[in-house]
């Protein structure tokens, strides 16, 4: 489970707060790029999971720790990998950088489970457990 994947993001005015901080929420908004891109990028396409095998992979756990902060017009880089698959569940962790300056801004992490259409949890599929 060591593939890695960055993803950018220009920080923009609407990340911001009144303190030219980026929200915390918008974090998440990120990570869930990040992930959506790591998956495209090893070849999971998330769109046939949803519409041909029926399933959906939603947040089940979402963790992020500040360490500094994200400005207007910064390159943020997000590393992401996949650090745990179980039956259902994996979890993706992410280290997020100033592309400028390679400073530390968050650690976080997201666990999702893989569920059907009567949103019970199930099995992951072979090829995506392959892939990752």
């Amino acid at each position: 489970m060591s593939k890695e994947f960055s993803a950018e993001v220009r920080v923009t005015y609407a990340d911001t707060d009144q303190m030219g901080v980026v929200y915390y929420a918008n974090y998440f908004v990120w990570l869930e790029i990040a992930r959506t891109e790591f998956l495209r990028f090893f070849g999971v396409d998330y769109r046939n999971i949803e519409k041909e095998k029926k399933l959906a992979l939603p947040v089940i756990e979402a963790y992020c720790k500040y360490k500094a902060p994200a400005r207007y017009d910064e390159i943020i880089v997000i590393k992401t990998k996949v650090t745990q698959i179980k039956n259902s569940t994996l979890r993706f962790d992410y280290d997020i950088f100033s592309k400028d300056s390679n400073e530390l801004l968050a650690v976080a992490y997201t666990t999702h489970v893989f569920i059907d259409k009567q949103r019970r949890p199930v099995r992951i599929p072979e090829a995506v457990k392959e892939i990752l």
